[in-house]
């Protein structure tokens, strides 16, 4: 239940691409998301894509320790969002925008928020 299979990552590049030109989009510092209804065949009700903007963090060290901490918060929290959505299917993208790195707390607390938005959208 509290998996992160290779299946529920976003990674087609055509759904990529409508997610930036068409897709709807809503900030909870420090995280911005990018959303759309999409048909994903995988059998999971999300596909989700996390990104860190290499601008802001030169070091891939840096990047993949934020990537991993949105992941986590993601993956431990993902249950009860699936049971809200009901028979939506959705393709998100999380962007980290924030100028440094912050600690898991704020992760955990603005992907609860996210997840939330989302259910309700």
């Amino acid at each position: 239940m509290f998996t992160f299979n290779k299946k529920e990552r976003l990674k087609s590049r055509k759904v990529i691409e409508g997610l930036f030109t068409g897709g709807k989009s809503f900030l909870v510092y420090p995280i911005k998301v990018i959303y759309i209804q999409a048909d994903t065949r995988e059998g999971f009700p999300v596909q989700a894509a996390f990104s860190v903007s290499k601008k802001n963090y030169r070091k891939a060290a840096q990047r993949n320790l934020v990537k991993r901490r949105l992941k986590e918060a993601y993956r431990l929290q993902k249950a009860g969002f699936y049971g809200r959505l009901g028979e939506k299917k959705l393709a998100v993208m999380f962007v980290y925008i924030a100028k440094e790195i912050l600690p898991y707390s704020e992760f955990e607390k603005a992907m609860k928020t996210i997840l939330g938005k989302l259910s309700k959208q």
